[in-house]
């Protein structure tokens, strides 16, 4: 795990070598153990690393190939790097290192652009290849690690954070506020290649692309999961628990301590609980602790899953400690690190569990991100596979799905069914053209009318897309995989984990995994009151009943409307009332300190309207201050 950027020059000019220190040491959180920077001619790179596999000078970067054709810069860890090692030395490869560095470069050495298909990991890379003339990049299938990218009159820059970009010295833009207007008015992160700032965009996941030194620019999608085919699996429930192992016993794979982040909920149980019975099958590892990661708020109480998890893995837990205040005293600092505002509060707990991690010498975390969008997590996907049945016209499997998840959680049977009839004649009426341009004139009055911001705002949201949506359950899972929410939470853990040099592995988003549960029918993930069904069946006898049948979710959540009502209450009105935030020229102050009274009052709840103005408002000072500090 890593930080890298790159500089391509389109006008023949040397690559700037003072430009890419610059570049290299705004990333300095992301590899404190090493750096390089390499230049030749037009291509410059540099590169931070932190050493988990490999940890000798070998798997230093950039790494340039013994014929010296190919140079790489490369973010993030290629698990089945041991297996592809094999396969290469029995091509005639010959290795110097240990690690998974080397194994890429050859890989690519060997196969081409068509090694990308070999590999089971998560990366972000460049390399330059001197023989053709043209700079190969990659970002693994899922986007998990993070890729940017501006192009401006002369040439090409790249970072594996937004800041490097801006570090370069060559990055004009300011404040993209088509972006901006869509978070502020919509609540929308990380849904398209465009970031907050004007000109830089991230490199979408699952793309790869080759760029000449002249700019001629190619890029294409490797993968994707609407590419996968409906299979038919003889043991659906066998095969999903064997990847799951396979995929957590690879993500052990580590030259430094591995840890865990720990919930009440089913996936990080998962998780521990595999994690545990591998350590125990290796005689070197059984004896060393198994370190898990928590924070319980007070609100809501998960000790009791945890502590049957414990019992059964003997893991150490390591519980958070913080206050609403110090996470608000963090806020600004958070952002300077993230790039752009975050989706809630939630996002600072995470980051405080991962300082946690590094504080107990802890520099890999496994985490259980994936799972939702993957199996179906969320609530709302049971009222989507309703409304799929009905639309289907399996109106008596949707009666049955609706009465089983009514008796499971205390809902009322009739109300939900009589939703998801509704919902399905809404989803046939947004297939007419006529309608979706009626319920985007009614949202765009909707935007111009919020009374928090300016009508100005609103000028710059994009119109409403509805082409890729058609209100069924298969397609909302591909969208939550590849739109929203999966791509900020990863953006948020990626530079969570990285702030505090830790690195973070997502078995459940191991792509063979991922594979099997877009091939099959969706009765695999929801069944009457049961999400992620097909994981609940999988870890029978291997997780805590409790923890496998519970119907409940919560995850690492925080009472933020109750914080913002209480303790950070004077702190958020001092921040909406500043002079910079009046002179900000974008937000109805006084109606916003209105709402915020309201609140306060338990009139209303508002808490992630309020969050998402306090957070904009700070990181625009954020911005101010680090475009100050550059000169």
């Amino acid at each position: 795990m890593c930080g890298f950027a790159g500089i391509v020059n389109f006008d023949g000019r040397p690559a700037e070598r003072k430009a890419l220190d610059r570049m290299g040491s705004s990333l300095f959180h992301r590899g404190p153990d090493d750096s390089g920077t390499h230049v030749d001619g037009s291509v410059g790179l540099a590169f931070r690393r932190l050493s988990i596999l490999d940890l000798s000078p070998a798997a230093h970067q950039p790494m340039v190939s013994p014929d010296g054709n190919f140079v790489m810069v490369f973010n993030g860890e290629i698990y089945n790097y041991v297996e592809l090692r094999h396969e290469l030395e029995s091509r005639g490869c010959r290795f110097r290192s240990s690690g998974d560095t080397e194994v890429l470069l050859q890989a690519y050495a060997v196969w081409g652009k068509d090694c990308l298909s070999k590999l089971n990991g998560m990366w972000a890379f460049l390399i330059y290849d001197k023989q053709r003339g043209v700079v190969f990049g990659a970002r693994d299938r899922f986007g998990v690690k993070p890729l940017y990218r501006y192009r401006h009159s002369n040439g090409i820059c790249f970072g594996s954070e937004i800041k490097a970009i801006c570090a370069s010295g060559l990055y004009t833009g300011g404040i993209n506020w088509r972006v901006s207007s869509k978070f502020l008015l919509q609540g929308l992160l990380d849904e398209e290649e465009d970031t907050f700032y004007t000109g830089i965009a991230q490199v979408r996941p699952g793309t790869a692309f080759e760029i000449t030194l002249d700019g001629s620019w190619t890029q294409w999608s490797y993968w994707s999961t609407s590419a996968i085919p409906a299979a038919e699996v003889t043991d659906p429930v066998g095969k999903f628990r064997d990847i799951f192992e396979d995929a957590v016993r690879l993500r052990m794979r580590s030259d430094v301590p591995v840890g865990v982040c720990l919930s009440g909920g089913l996936d990080s149980t998962s998780i521990i609980c595999a994690m545990a019975r591998i350590k125990s099958g290796v005689p070197t590892e059984a004896a060393k602790p198994l370190l898990a990661f928590c924070y319980m708020a007070d609100e809501y109480d998960e000790k009791r899953y945890i502590a049957d998890t414990l019992e059964q893995t003997r893991a150490t837990l390591k519980v958070l400690e913080t206050t609403p205040y110090t996470l608000w005293d963090s806020l600004p600092k958070f952002l300077r690190f993230q790039d752009e505002p975050v989706h809630s509060m939630t996002a600072l707990i995470g980051y405080e569990l991962m300082r946690l991690a590094a504080m107990n010498g802890v520099k890999v975390i496994l985490n259980g991100q994936g799972a939702d969008e993957t199996a179906a997590g969320y609530p709302n996907y049971f009222r989507e596979y309703w409304r799929t049945l009905v639309m289907d016209g399996r109106f008596r499997k949707a009666w049955k799905e609706v009465s089983a998840h009514s008796v499971g959680h205390c809902g009322i049977r009739n109300h939900s069914a009589i939703g998801a009839l509704k919902e399905a004649c809404q989803w046939q009426l947004h297939m007419i053209p006529a309608y979706r341009r009626y319920v985007s004139t009614k949202q765009q009055a909707a935007n111009q009318a919020n009374s928090w911001f300016q009508r100005e705002l609103s000028g710059h949201l994009p119109a409403d897309d509805y082409l890729s949506m058609d209100g069924r359950i298969e397609t909302s899972l591909k969208l939550s995989v590849e739109r929203s929410p999966l791509p900020i939470y990863l953006r948020v853990e990626d530079r969570n984990s990285m702030a505090h040099s830790v690195e973070v592995r997502l078995p459940f988003l191991d792509y063979r995994l991922v594979s099997l549960l877009f091939s099959l029918p969706t009765e695999w993930k929801l069944k009457g009151p049961l999400n992620k069904f097909i994981l609940r069946q999988a870890m029978e006898g291997s997780i805590p009943e409790s923890v496998r049948t519970r119907v409940g979710k919560m995850g690492f959540p925080t009472p933020m409307n109750k914080w913002l009502a209480g303790d950070l209450y004077k702190p958020l009105k001092d921040t909406l009332r500043s002079q910079e935030a009046r002179e900000r020229g974008i937000y109805n102050v006084d109606q916003i300190l209105s709402d915020l009274e309201r609140h306060q009052q338990g009139a209303v709840d508002v808490s992630g309207r309020l969050f998402n103005v306090a957070q904009f408002e700070l990181w625009t000072r954020v911005l101010k201050q680090e475009s100050s500090s550059r000169g």
